[in-house]
């Protein structure tokens, strides 16, 4: 049994469609302000949202130029028609885009009229007419709710860090030149120790002013916790530190001794403290890909990758948890046979390839091409069907890295072995060369 990379994992999925849908909203350009946006939050009444679209059709009318006049009238009805599918706003708001996109030579090539409840609550309405469409609102949905502060420090320097979701961030540097302790100076000793130990409170003193300077903004601390770390004691030091800012002190979540300091202290810290930051997408992922090669590296079987493999087990209900890359290039396109029900599915990593694409069955009759579009989108829509759960991953860990280029991007963790797969490939492959052997005789 796999768990899941977190109890909100339908909440990724919805992120991942809006994401995918607002940057659809970003590239559309429209003529003159023809362009409607309408984000209504929650609680606000679509009688008073009915009412605005009225007196904005009425002010629509007296627009000099007669197509862009005509095209915000239209946007405008389009608006209400589909406001009309609701009774309330639902719970969470409502995000309504509609207008006429054009190309690059100001010809109309296709009309918008989108609306959805987000998986979280609105709460700023706007509504604007313009070339674009505005998504502002809605951006702020994608956003990761919990950022960690990571302060690695050692006899070095100092790094800080940021962890948001499965973005990791390096806010600065510091590398500093400590003297270090040494027997010699015979009677100057004392104030070569005195130098020394200066240079140390002074180091100190920067590292807190850098880590109010990074994690306090506007007189509030800005990340959900504070981790601090590094190879030598200059990490306690700082916390138990009068200069440490108490407003921080209270964030500290966790101190981790690393061997290393810089990025490789930062990555370890990630490691070690990944008990208090078990919900963060990054560390979710990377304990996710990690138990997936160690599948693979013991050989048991319970796990396949590629995309042949993947859709295979999951045509056979076999696939458990599904893991893919939230940018998966492959296309997925299904063929029909124009004399009977029979497709034919084929995946290629190109658009153009996926356009381009023809199928025919050995008695060289060319199948209809159904449909086409993204195999990430397409798997959204319908591993449920399958009775699997699916998680999103990125490229920005390095695991995540490593199984996008060396394993396609896409494998699952199975229910039962592949080896058990492969017998039941074969034998259909079997009953297939039968058939054919039959109809033959």
């Amino acid at each position: 049994m796999v768990e899941p990379i977190d109890n909100s994992s339908e909440n990724q999925i919805e992120k991942f469609k809006i994401k995918k849908v607002l940057q659809n909203l970003a590239e559309a350009k429209g003529n003159g302000t023809s362009m409607i946006s309408l984000i209504i939050p929650g609680k606000d009444q679509l009688s008073q949202i009915n009412k605005l679209l009225t007196d904005e059709y009425g002010k629509a009318s007296c627009i000099k130029s007669r197509v862009n006049r005509q095209s915000v009238m239209e946007a405008i009805v389009s608006a209400k028609e589909r406001l009309k599918l609701y009774k309330c706003a639902p719970n969470n708001g409502l995000a309504l885009f509609c207008g006429n996109v054009y190309d690059e030579d100001g010809r109309s090539v296709k009309k918008y009229t989108i609306d959805f409840e987000p998986f979280k609550p609105l709460s700023q309405f706007l509504y604007k007419c313009d070339n674009v469409f505005h998504t502002e609102p809605l951006q702020a949905l994608l956003e990761e709710e919990d950022k960690f502060g990571f302060v690695v420090m050692d006899g070095n320097g100092v790094l800080y860090g940021l962890l948001q979701g499965s973005s990791r961030t390096i806010l600065q540097k510091v590398i500093v030149d400590l003297p270090k302790k040494h027997g010699r100076g015979g009677q100057s000793s004392v104030r070569f120790a005195r130098l020394r130990e200066e240079k140390r409170h002074n180091y100190i003193r920067k590292a807190a002013e850098l880590t109010v300077t990074h994690f306090i903004t506007d007189d509030k601390v800005n990340v959900a916790g504070i981790i601090l770390a590094g190879s030598a004691d200059f990490k306690v030091k700082l916390k138990e530190s009068d200069m440490f800012d108490p407003r921080l002190l209270s964030k500290v979540i966790k101190v981790v001794d690393t061997s290393y300091g810089f990025e490789n202290g930062f990555n370890q810290a990630i490691t070690l403290a990944e008990d208090a930051l078990k919900n963060v997408k990054y560390v979710r992922e990377k304990n996710l890909i990690s138990k997936f090669f160690e599948n693979i590296a013991t050989d048991t079987g319970m796990v396949c990758f590629g995309t042949d493999d993947t859709m295979k087990a999951l045509e056979l209900t076999a696939a458990e948890t599904l893991i893919v890359y939230e940018n998966l290039p492959y296309y997925r396109v299904v063929f029909k046979n124009p004399t009977s029900e029979e497709t034919k599915v084929l995946f290629v990593k190109t658009q153009e390839a996926a356009d381009n694409l023809k199928y025919k069955d050995k008695s060289d009759l060319e199948f209809e091409k159904v449909s086409s579009g993204l195999l990430n989108e397409w798997l959204l829509d319908n591993y449920k069907k399958f009775g699997s759960k699916i998680e999103l991953i990125s490229d920005r860990s390095q695991e995540g890295f490593q199984f996008v280029k060396g394993f396609t991007g896409i494998g699952a963790f199975l229910r039962y072995s592949n080896k058990f797969l492969e017998i039941v490939t074969d034998s259909s492959k079997q009953e297939e060369t039968k058939e054919e052997n039959d109809d033959f005789i």
